[in-house]
């Protein structure tokens, strides 16, 4: 998929400062930034649902011979502190300087929404803090990231601006988007829709009975036509609450993780498109 995802990826003998980062995600936007200067890994593989993962040791032995870390941060990998502690390896925090959307509910309430790659415009964010951290590792190539940073970053207000024309088009009643995870707050904010979840973070092994109630009854109050589930969870839960609703299951949304390079979603552009495509046709009554 990335050129450094794969096994044997080129690494320091090459010359170039290795980059590691906790998922798909950042992987791609580091690539972009980065260019061919380096060599970017990602921790997880395509598919992966990051926020339970557990490392391994082989996981370990790659971070201690990076150059660099980066991370989402934001709660999102909890997993993280204990597996850089010790590691004498230089990290970042990608999203520092987002401004979060706290979780309202369960045992996260008061606690940010880690999702904020979600928004184009927070990737921007992210995108400014690695050409700073790449400048730092490698100064003798810093114009090159700036310049691939400033070039990528147009492509993201693009994708922007397209996601909100399409989102905004929707009629009042259909701007409701209903997933499982709550993972859609920064989309959901920069598009003008009523956010709808069955859990709040993370991929729970069970929802309860409760939590599916309240969607249902959301869905049903709200006229909702289409819910929709995101790849690295099971859609069980909301195919519960298709049954009991007249909602149709809308198709499945990408978060946690971009696809292989055979898929739908390769890159993280094409996530964001692919999205709010899927939202779009499935609130205007075409389900995918």
């Amino acid at each position: 998929m990335l050129s450094g995802c794969a096994e044997g990826a080129a690494g320091p003998a090459d010359g170039k400062p290795v980059v590691l980062t906790t998922f798909t995600v950042l992987a791609d936007i580091a690539e972009n930034v980065g260019g061919e200067h380096l060599t970017v890994e990602s921790l997880t593989k395509a598919g992966t649902e990051i926020h339970g993962y557990e490392p391994t040791p082989g996981d370990i032995r790659k971070a201690a011979e990076a150059d660099l870390i980066l991370d989402n941060g934001m709660n999102l990998e909890a997993w993280f502190a204990q597996f850089v502690e010790g590691l004498d390896v230089e990290h970042v925090v990608v999203s520092d300087g987002v401004e979060p959307i706290g979780i309202g509910e369960d045992a996260y309430a008061g606690k940010p929404n880690p999702h904020a790659w979600m928004s184009p415009l927070n990737v921007q964010i992210y995108v400014d803090n690695m050409v700073t951290a790449f400048s730092d590792l490698d100064p003798e190539h810093a114009s090159d990231y700036r310049t691939n940073g400033d070039a990528y970053k147009a492509r993201l207000q693009q994708v922007q601006d397209e996601l909100v024309a399409e989102l905004s088009a929707l009629p009042v009643n259909e701007r409701a988007l209903v997933t499982c995870e709550g993972a859609f707050s920064y989309l959901a904010r920069d598009a003008g829709l009523t956010e709808k979840y069955i859990w709040p973070v993370n991929a729970e092994q069970q929802a309860t009975p409760q939590q599916i109630a309240s969607t249902i009854e959301f869905v049903k109050q709200n006229r909702v036509p289409a819910v929709f589930c995101e790849s690295t969870v099971s859609d069980a839960p909301m195919q519960r609450v298709v049954e009991a609703t007249d909602a149709a299951f809308g198709g499945t949304l990408y978060v946690d993780s971009l696809s292989e390079q055979d898929g739908p979603v390769p890159t993280y552009l094409d996530l964001i498109r692919h999205d709010a495509e899927t939202l779009t046709s499935a609130l205007n009554g075409q389900p995918q």
